[in-house]
């Protein structure tokens, strides 16, 4: 067992966020809690203060400080708040180790600020890597910092490297220097998987957030149920796995027990398997190269008995299609469907647009922006502006094709 390391919590009252905490409390002797952040979810992320005592809270919204902060010091809590971008990047960077698991364009910087202190980072934001990779993974390798992906896809796919691979940091790649012939990124397929398309423009927000096999916060629902996910994470693979879009094929794997494949030259197919339960992965990069115990029940592979594969249908889930091209386009293209996305999402969430215009915008959106080649964060961020601006006209006009 190594010296003990200080953990900040990007996003610690989301889905990912309790579930690290869940593992932490699991192996105090190896972790210690040193920052959590929170959006909006004021009386979860006290309860977390009061059972872990970091030394730092942030709040996204800086108005919101001054009142939690007087609630903390009521309450005798040690905790000391800050809040906004400034505070998340502050608490990112001082760390050992930042679990990044903030949703959305929002985790942008302060993933980007823990990678250039150096430390090690566990990306569970994948916006970070999809909308700025050539700039991210640069950062990696010129700061020296460790990143593990903790995306079940994407963690199952690093388990299944040769460890040099691993060891390499995103720097080496697995099809040059493992023998990697493909990549099967697996996805169960969301609550839609058998649904007509004809019904698809009637379906509810809490029905697309109904997922058959994971808890997940209500945006990454949706993009399950459109299948935006599983292409937000193929762009995500080509930066973590130094390769193109065409090395990486999605299957939808309905029960969501193979998390991911590599397929190897000599035919062999690797592949890592486990219950649906998110502290399997956050274990296994907290701890890399070693294993501890994360809770997670021993996958019953009898009771399970079967295992079902099938192809993507594009034609239904135009989002997955609107990915690939993005990532082949590359330069802010992803960064553009990214910010149309979510803005697509958050009105279909608000009920002012219906299931099957989400993808509609998206693609009115990328065919609009003019894509250009990143050389800054500010390149980035003015691609994600400018698309988000051109998506609420399209909403708001309803003026979809």
């Amino acid at each position: 067992m190594g010296v003990m390391q200080s953990v900040t919590v990007l996003g610690s009252t989301g889905s990912i966020g309790v579930n690290t905490l869940d593992v932490l409390a699991r192996h105090p002797e190896r972790y210690s809690v040193y920052a959590l952040t929170a959006n909006r979810s004021l009386d979860t992320l006290f309860a977390q203060l009061e059972q872990f005592s970091p030394r730092y809270a942030v709040l996204a919204d800086i108005e919101l400080v001054q009142a939690f902060a007087e609630r903390v010091r009521k309450a005798g809590l040690p905790t000391e708040i800050l809040g906004g971008e400034a505070g998340l990047c502050t608490v990112a960077r001082e760390a050992d180790v930042t679990m990044a698991a903030i949703v959305g364009a929002a985790g942008l910087l302060p993933t980007m600020a823990a990678v250039e202190a150096g430390r090690k980072v566990l990306l569970a934001n994948k916006e970070a890597l999809v909308m700025a990779g050539p700039l991210f993974m640069d950062a990696v390798q010129r700061c020296g910092a460790m990143l593990l992906p903790i995306d079940s896809e994407h963690n199952a796919i690093f388990q299944c490297l040769p460890m040099q691979v691993q060891q390499g940091n995103g720097q080496l790649s697995p099809f040059l220097h493992g023998g990697v012939k493909r990549v099967l990124l697996t996805g169960s397929g969301g609550p839609f998987r058998n649904t007509a398309s004809a019904e698809l423009a009637d379906v509810t927000p809490d029905q697309a957030c109904a997922h058959p096999n994971w808890s997940m916060g209500r945006k990454i629902s949706v993009d399950s149920a459109t299948m935006m996910n599983k292409g937000l994470e193929l762009i995500e693979a080509c930066w973590l796995f130094h390769t193109e879009p065409a090395n990486i094929d999605i299957i939808v794997h309905p029960q969501s027990v193979i998390h991911s494949m590599v397929e190897y030259i000599d035919g062999s197919v690797l592949a890592q398997l486990g219950n649906p339960d998110m502290r399997t992965p956050i274990a296994h990069a907290l701890a890399w190269p070693e294993r501890v115990a994360s809770g997670v029940g021993s996958l019953d592979i009898i009771a399970q008995a079967r295992l079902d594969f099938e192809a993507p249908d594009e034609e239904r889930f135009p989002c997955l299609r609107l990915a690939r091209e993005a990532a082949v386009r590359g330069g802010t293209a992803p960064a553009v469907l990214n910010a149309a996305n979510e803005v697509a999402v958050e009105a279909f969430l608000d009920g002012r647009l219906d299931f099957t215009s989400i993808a509609k915008v998206i693609e009115q959106v990328m065919a609009v922006v003019v894509i250009v080649e990143p050389h800054s964060l500010e390149d980035v961020q003015q691609a994600d502006r400018e698309s988000r601006v051109c998506a609420m006209k399209f909403i708001l006009n309803k003026t979809l094709a």
